[in-house]
């Protein structure tokens, strides 16, 4: 059970969603009807599960100017947000949505503002005392892939105290190997999807991509694999070793797969924080992503989690 605060650091942007009855090829012509602004980013998504569990959470989210900046601003009033990362120069980006009848979604994105990080908003964490409130810390490869993730891996290698909570993203082949080596050399918890594990480590199989993680970080692996659950290699609390696939949910109206993995990853750290057991934590966790996508967009309102009884 996590005595501290959960540290998440990455982006709070602006989705457009986007419905369309296909993605378009070169020079296509496409009519779309509607669309949407919705407060997304995967740290704030990964934010927004935490709090569904009652447990502490610093969002470390940057917000900038611009239109898109706004947007958040807004938002975050709305929903009585503060993060402790300060304003910054530039514009917010956004991420277009594209989404197609049977859910799955096409990202194009926009990195503004929100992805890029300072060092001494690091150290003002330090010297603020805040870090010694900290117990864990969520991370996403987007932030790491760009030329100031050195500073996020810089200052958790400050913090070998801190358990470290990896979601790569789709990005992840894209990371420089150098910046990659450390962050797995930090023995992070590592949360991507079966496609992301094979691209890395050129594994087929999903049970060795995992594993072949697994003896790389020498800490929990799960790789998600959508309707079919996810596969879990780790150790329980008791030291026992698992190595299981943990069945998913049947979800019979599909809206969109926005948000499903960052829903996963936040609802996890929360559980396990909360001192839930390995494989139960996988569980719940694949009912709430499964609940955000039955729904549009990333985010599931607090009574539609409380209905999943969890």
């Amino acid at each position: 059970m996590g005595r501290g605060k959960i540290l998440v650091i990455g982006s709070a942007t602006t989705d457009v969603l986007i419905p369309v009855s296909h993605i378009p090829v070169r020079s296509e012509d496409i009519n779309v009807y509607e669309q949407h602004l919705s407060l997304g980013g995967c740290a704030f998504n990964v934010c927004d599960s935490i709090r569904h569990f009652g447990v502490p959470c610093i969002p470390f989210l940057p917000v900038g100017g611009g239109v898109y900046g706004d947007f958040v601003r807004s938002e975050f009033k709305k929903r009585g947000i503060r993060t402790w990362a300060p304003d910054t120069s530039g514009d917010n980006g956004c991420c277009y949505c594209f989404v197609e009848p049977d859910g799955e979604r096409t990202f194009i994105c926009y990195h503004g503002a929100e992805y890029f990080f300072r060092p001494e908003w690091f150290r003002e964490i330090e010297d603020s005392g805040l870090g010694r409130e900290i117990d864990s810390v969520y991370i996403c490869g987007l932030e790491i892939e760009e030329s100031t993730g050195i500073h996020i891996i810089e200052f958790l290698e400050r913090h070998p105290e801190y358990l470290v909570y990896f979601a790569p993203s789709s990005r992840i082949c894209m990371i420089d190997p150098g910046k990659m080596d450390r962050v797995l050399d930090l023995s992070p918890v590592l949360h991507l999807n079966l496609e992301e594990a094979r691209a890395y480590t050129g594994c087929g199989r999903e049970e060795e991509a995992a594993l072949t993680l697994f003896e790389r970080t020498r800490n929990t692996v799960l790789v998600t694999l959508g309707a079919d659950g996810c596969r879990v290699i780790g150790r329980k609390d008791d030291g026992s070793l698992v190595n299981e696939r943990v069945p998913g949910v049947s979800v019979s109206n599909v809206a969109d797969t926005v948000g499903a993995g960052d829903s996963h990853i936040g609802s996890f750290i929360a559980l396990r924080h909360l001192g839930t057991d390995l494989i139960e934590a996988v569980r719940k966790a694949n009912r709430v992503s499964a609940a955000v996508v039955g729904c549009p967009g990333a985010l599931l309102d607090h009574e539609a989690f409380l209905k999943l009884g969890l």
